[in-house]
């Protein structure tokens, strides 16, 4: 008879651990939402010129400011005429922050396989801001033109990158 108790004793002992532990078990809940955004877009409008420049012996470059100022530096030489930055439209969710990210360089080529560097980009408006409605962003850059550069029509193999992200 004592290893019925035994088996009896176990079979009591696990049972009250069982529904002790069961019972000490608590439940909460949540809901689970989302909220769907506009996708943040950019599309281009125009593209970056530099205008006629006319190089020297001596290097030098060409900055087109965001806001289209054209200024020379070293021994380039600005002819008169029409420069235009690049120019795109952004639009998203009205007032999300936005960043922008710009190339750090881009190259053109000119027939006869001549290159010219293409640096320093900056946008108008700066590269974080609010949307609120479309918005035109002004990228600018610096031309760096050698010294002899040969002559050309110098345009860039693939357009540059401009990024822009939900911050």
């Amino acid at each position: 008879m004592k290893p019925i108790l035994t088996i009896s004793g176990i079979t009591y002992l696990i049972i009250l651990l069982t529904t002790s532990i069961s019972s000490a078990q608590v439940v909460a809940d949540a809901n689970v939402s989302a909220n769907i955004v506009t996708q943040v877009s950019i599309s281009r409008i125009v593209d970056m010129t530099f205008g006629e420049i006319k190089g020297t012996t001596i290097a030098g470059t060409v900055v087109l400011t965001p806001a289209e100022t054209r200024i020379a530096t070293g021994g380039v030489q600005l002819v008169p005429g029409k420069a235009e930055t690049a120019t795109f439209t952004i639009d998203g969710q009205g007032s999300y922050t936005y960043s922008v990210t710009l190339p750090s360089y881009t190259m053109a080529t000119a027939a006869g396989n001549t290159h010219i560097i293409v640096d320093n980009f900056k946008s108008l408006p700066a590269e974080t801001g609010s949307l609120s409605d479309p918005l035109t962003l002004n990228v600018g850059a610096t031309l760096n033109v050698a010294p002899d550069q040969p002559t050309g029509h110098y345009t860039s193999a693939t357009p540059f990158d401009v990024i822009i992200n939900y911050n």
